[in-house]
Formats: C-alpha cells, sequence, structure tokens
C-alpha cells in the first residue's frame, strides 16, 4: 500500500483534530443556544438568516447577521497573515494560534452583548479554521462539516477503483471528524443548559487538550496512521 511522503505536522494528529473538532462545534452550540441564535463557524447559516431579515424588513436583524460574518473574514484574513509572516521562522506559529484563540474565548463571557461576544466567538472560529487545515495530509475543517462530508464522499466512491482500501481508511477518518462534531455539538448544547454564557470556558478546555497534543513527536505520528490504515484494511 502507497502511502503520503510528505511531512505530517504535528497539528495533523488525529488526537489534536478530535480535540479541535469537538471544541469548533461546541462554539457553534454555544453562540446559537447562549448568544441569540447565531453560528459561530456556519456562515452560511448566518447569511440565510440575514437574507431572511432583510426580506422581512427587519434591518436590527441583518445587523445581528451581519457582524459575526465580517468578523469571521477578518479572522481568516489575520490567521493567513500571522501564517505568512512566521511559516519560516521557526516560530511555533500554529501553537500561537490557539493561544489566542482561547484568550479570546475566556474573554467572552464577560461580554454582556451577544454581538460583540458572538463576534469575538467567529473571530476565534476563523483563526482555528484557517490555520488547521489537514487531518494525517489530508484536507479537512475542524469547524464545520460540509467539506468533510463531501470529501468522505468522494473517499467511498474512489475506493472501488484502486487503492480502495487506503480510499476507504480516508473516509473513515472523515467519518469519525463528522461524528466527533456532532458529539461536541451535543456536548456544548448540554453546557449551554447548564452555564449559560459561561459555558464556552469548556471550549477552552478542549482547546487546551488540543495544544498539549500538538506536541507529539512527529514520527509517532506517521506511525499512529499507518496503525490506522492498516486496522481499518482488515
Amino acid at each position: 500500500m502507497q502511502l503520503k511522503t510528505s511531512q505530517i505536522q504535528m497539528s495533523e494528529s488525529f488526537w489534536t483534530i478530535t480535540f479541535l473538532t469537538l471544541s469548533g462545534a461546541y462554539q457553534d452550540a454555544y453562540s446559537y443556544f447562549a448568544r441569540g441564535k447565531v453560528f459561530a463557524n456556519a456562515q452560511t447559516g448566518n447569511i440565510v438568516l440575514m437574507a431572511a431579515k432583510l426580506v422581512d424588513g427587519d434591518f436590527s436583524g441583518l445587523i445581528h447577521y451581519l457582524f459575526p460574518i465580517l468578523s469571521f473574514t477578518a479572522g481568516i484574513a489575520v490567521a493567513e497573515k500571522f501564517h505568512r509572516r512566521f511559516r519560516h521562522s521557526g516560530f511555533h506559529w500554529r501553537q500561537s494560534i490557539l493561544l489566542i484563540e482561547i484568550a479570546l474565548l475566556l474573554a467572552t463571557p464577560w461580554i454582556g452583548y451577544d454581538p460583540f461576544a458572538n463576534c469575538l466567538v467567529s473571530f476565534a472560529c476563523a483563526l482555528q479554521v484557517q490555520t488547521f487545515r489537514k487531518v494525517h495530509g489530508y484536507p479537512f475543517a475542524s469547524t464545520m462539516c460540509i467539506g468533510n462530508l463531501r470529501s468522505m464522499m468522494d473517499q467511498l466512491v474512489q475506493s472501488s477503483a484502486e487503492n480502495g482500501k487506503e480510499h476507504r481508511a480516508i473516509a473513515f477518518s472523515y467519518f469519525r471528524v463528522l461524528l466527533t462534531f456532532f458529539i461536541g455539538a451535543g456536548i456544548g448544547k448540554a453546557a449551554c443548559d447548564l452555564w449559560g454564557v459561561n459555558a464556552i470556558y469548556g471550549s477552552c478546555l478542549l482547546l487546551i487538550a488540543a495544544l498539549m497534543f500538538m506536541f507529539y513527536d512527529p514520527q509517532i505520528l506517521d506511525k499512529e496512521r499507518i496503525r490506522e490504515i492498516d486496522e481499518t484494511a482488515l
């Protein structure tokens, strides 16, 4: 079986991605259930709801959904600028992005005005989605599902052709990410019911766990990926 020979980054460890995905789903649940039914990550949903407010003539409602979208786009730009500035410097820029995200989320419960809090969460989510874009060398998203769902089905269809075992293993990895997102959203909803706006601290704990796994030895990750593919191929 032929595997990709490119260097696997610490940020691509399945366990790192697991906690990032749990946190990403958790944040969406938080902004929706505890902060006025706005999506922190799913900007497609915000655009649809914003359009509905425009049709209804509810311009204050339109602004309610516009601000998170603008904050998300700003977060993407900042993360990419950060990447371009530090990617060749030997500076651990991904770990630094996570620390910034954690700091922003820690500040969120102290903001009483929901639109401002949602802007902060959306900005933090954008930092994450732009920074962590691969799992075991394959593209993925830790804060949304549509791309992962498409990739899973694409790999399943390709598994009927050559290298079928590897394609099925990759599809299974995407399935695990999707299942992890589902679990994270459920945990986020339960936490919001219990702790309200303070529930976001749970997302911070998940990000801290992801940060810890980013200090894995990359050679361990190579063995981990090979083992997962072999086990799935059995």
